[in-house]
């Protein structure tokens, strides 16, 4: 895949209009053998990515794609899951509150975030969840980042993906909208993009297998990914594959990529 080449700055007629979306699902697969260990994966996961991680992890982002916090809200859930949204935006923030945790209550008049909804969100929800007989667990976890001017979500592409346990990740791209030169000629996208594929860092790629569906005339692109090496162990919650009989292993082997592989395709598969 061909690397984006750095193309000449529009001159603008006034502010970047164009919006750009990033949306991800992302999957960690589990096996946990019986509702004991299946409870203990989904407090693990709940823990691991409660409220507060998820947080810093959206701060992060925040920081690659160089925008400006300008609220959070967040608020984990019983009995499991949690939720984060934030506003964030492009530019100087001078004159400006300092952000919100909706939790605490404090700082944000309400009338400067009505007056910043136009720009641009970063929003995290999860959802950990088991099957009660097969033994499997998942934790999905989706992801939008949405921006407007010059700031692009595809910046923070490898770090999103680097921050989960992902195994399986299902990401679309979209440019919305236009935007106008000096000379009032519209341009309805300011960037090269063949694929989300060309801002994959080469870690990610030799990591997962890859396929693409994209509709250029519409300037959206879509990316699945898997990955290429299914190591048991890493998969297995309170015990490891030595402690398993060979044919234990290999059924629970077969049930964990069977589970990989209907989420990938998005649809049911008969064994």
């Amino acid at each position: 895949m061909a690397k984006p080449t750095n193309n000449p700055k529009l001159k603008l007629l006034g502010f970047n209009n164009l919006t750009k979306s990033l949306s991800f699902n992302i999957y960690d697969i589990c096996y946990a053998r019986n509702s004991a260990q299946q409870q203990e994966y989904i407090e693990y996961i709940d823990e691991a990515y409660n409220a507060e991680r998820l947080t810093a992890i959206l701060t992060e982002v925040a920081h690659i794609i160089g925008a400006n916090i300008l609220n959070v809200a967040r608020q984990d859930y019983d009995p499991q899951g949690a939720s984060v949204t934030m506003l964030i935006s492009e530019g100087h923030l001078d004159g400006l509150p300092t952000p919100t945790n909706t939790k605490s209550g404090k700082g944000k008049d309400k009338e400067s975030v009505v007056a910043h909804l136009d720009k641009s969100h970063i929003t995290v929800h999860t959802y950990p969840e088991n099957h009660p007989d097969a033994g499997i667990s998942t934790f999905r976890a989706d992801i939008d980042v949405s921006t407007c001017g010059k700031i692009s979500p595809l910046k923070a592409l490898n770090y999103l993906i680097k921050s989960f346990e992902s195994d399986i990740v299902v990401m679309d791209y979209r440019v919305r909208g236009f935007t106008r030169n000096v000379r009032g000629m519209k341009h309805f996208i300011d960037h090269q993009i063949d694929s989300i594929q060309n801002f994959l860092s080469r870690e990610a790629k030799e990591k997962y297998d890859m396929v693409d569906v994209n509709v250029y005339q519409e300037n959206i692109f879509h990316t699945k990914m898997r990955l290429k090496q299914l190591d048991l162990d890493t998969y297995l919650f309170g015990e490891g594959v030595s402690e398993l009989p060979p044919r234990e292993a290999k059924r629970i082997r077969e049930r964990v990529d069977h589970e990989i592989m209907e989420i990938f395709y998005g649809r049911n598969i008969q064994r």
